[in-house]
């Protein structure tokens, strides 16, 4: 695996679990001994405010870094869990969408950006906006693959088919190396015959590209981030905690053919 691996976590449908994956992958991520760098491209802000690194008033943060050409490496913050590092968004990045459009290259902003600090980092882990705009659009130009965090409901597969065919375009035109990292379910309650006949679904689509680990409701992870804590900080006891340790070492297993537990 070559330094840095890149992950883009993506899905256009809001409230499927994006930004808690992402948040938590890297902070398990990180608590096994990899240096992973945490990028904020949601203008909600919400994995920078997951842990507490929301920027200062005036300071530069990911929107500079797209917009201004600001290098990256002036706006990254560490964070209480080490070993990872926070590239932080604010409220502005949504005046980004329009302002890109015009520029240079604007696909490609942020793959050049993170030239400059790749090889510090094991993982480099993307949370995108819940949109398929020019946010998401950099960040799977950016991508070594793409991580699809999907909520197991009706409508679930229908989403997920449009981002596979954007997917599509942009190894066609803009990476052609980007790869799907596989699809991870969340959110879930396998008690219910839906979720169990969604999980069915998603497995006959996507094989063995869907995970093992399935992400269960736990209302341990709807409370952390208002701590400004990744789950494994919270309350690492906990079924959320449990799962997305499970689920990275399911990842590293798959990258380093190493469990989470030999590190």
């Amino acid at each position: 695996m070559p330094k840095g691996w890149k992950i883009s976590v993506t899905n256009q449908k809001g409230g499927v679990g994006k930004t808690t994956t992402a948040v938590n992958l890297a902070a398990c991520l990180a608590a096994a001994e990899r240096r992973v760098l945490l990028v904020d491209l949601d203008p909600q802000a919400n994995a920078s405010s997951s842990f507490s690194r929301l920027p200062e008033e005036g300071r530069p943060d990911i929107y500079n870094v797209l917009v201004d050409e600001t290098p990256i490496g002036e706006i990254i913050t560490s964070s209480a869990v080490n070993g990872l590092d926070i590239a932080p968004a604010s409220k502005q990045l949504a005046g980004a969408e329009v302002e890109l459009v015009s520029m240079l290259a604007r696909e490609l902003r942020l793959k050049t950006a993170l030239e400059a600090v790749r090889s510090t980092y094991d993982y480099i882990i993307f949370d995108c906006p819940p949109a398929l705009g020019l946010l998401t659009i950099n960040a799977l130009a950016a991508a070594d693959s793409v991580l699809i965090p999907v909520q197991t409901e009706y409508f679930a597969l229908e989403g997920v088919g449009r981002l596979i065919d954007t997917i599509s375009r942009v190894r066609r035109s803009l990476n052609p190396q980007l790869e799907v990292e596989g699809v991870v379910l969340t959110m879930a309650d396998m008690r219910t015959n839906l979720s169990k006949q969604v999980s069915e679904e998603i497995s006959s689509y996507f094989g063995d590209k869907l995970f093992k680990t399935i992400i269960t409701r736990n209302i341990r992870l709807s409370e952390a981030p208002s701590h400004g804590q990744s789950i494994i900080e919270y309350d690492i006891g906990s079924k959320g905690s449990e799962a997305y340790l499970e689920f990275a070492a399911e990842l590293l297993q798959r990258h380093e053919g190493r469990n989470i537990k030999e590190s």
